[in-house]
């Protein structure tokens, strides 16, 4: 297969415009920080049970916010040109991912549905996944996480046009607050030919919301 892997410079693609460079804390503050939170809530840091949730709870966090530490030129670095004349749609739909609001630090879940036209080659439908999860894993909004991952396909790829659509239950909405259960918060973003034609709109929304069973 007539596989094409970009150059990047790897070192200066790992920081990206709006992330300002900050001095990491050493995991033994991480940890310190961690015990000071249980005490201020009104637990005992010391007691059995809790005596190494600090040391689990940054090793957890490592994982769950994970997306710091990769680069959507990196995820998207191959593509692929032997798609015969395929120039149609390409939808990738139903996408489950996990998300931390920045506001409150509670978690947001949700799926994520991605489409893109391209021109003259594709890249491996698992990216698509990856590229959710590397924003995902983040502090973030929706808002911002749906133009994050359109930006990262339209730039990498440069396909005719992508579209995105979320949908995702947010916990600072359901455990606090208002404390309402089971709403559903949707945010889309379009660009080129999704934009420009509201019938590829139509035709987006109608693919993503169609039940096949395969």
């Amino acid at each position: 297969m007539d596989a094409v892997v970009k150059s990047f410079p790897r070192a200066e693609s790992k920081v990206e415009p709006h992330l300002e460079p900050v001095e990491r804390p050493t995991r033994e503050a991480a940890e310190a920080a961690a015990k000071t939170l249980i005490a201020w809530i009104g637990d005992n840091p010391n007691r059995e049970g809790l005596v190494d949730t600090p040391r689990r709870l940054v090793k957890a966090f490592e994982e769950v916010f994970s997306g710091y530490r990769e680069s959507p030129e990196e995820v998207l670095d191959r593509t692929f040109g032997e798609i015969g004349n395929f120039d149609d749609i390409v939808v990738v739909r139903k996408i489950p991912f996990y998300s931390f609001c920045e506001h409150h630090m509670f978690p947001m879940i949700g799926h994520a549905h991605v489409a893109y036209m391209p021109i003259d080659r594709v890249v491996g439908l698992s990216k698509i996944a990856r590229v959710i999860d590397m924003y995902a894993r983040r502090l973030q909004t929706q808002e911002h996480l749906t133009s994050q991952i359109l930006t990262a396909i339209e730039d990498n790829l440069k396909p005719r046009g992508v579209a995105v659509m979320i949908e995702a239950e947010h916990m600072c909405m359901a455990m606090r607050g208002v404390q309402k259960q089971g709403v559903s918060t949707v945010t889309t973003q379009f660009s080129g030919c999704f934009r420009n034609d509201p019938e590829e709109q139509v035709r987006f929304f109608r693919l993503v919301r169609e039940d096949r069973s395969f």
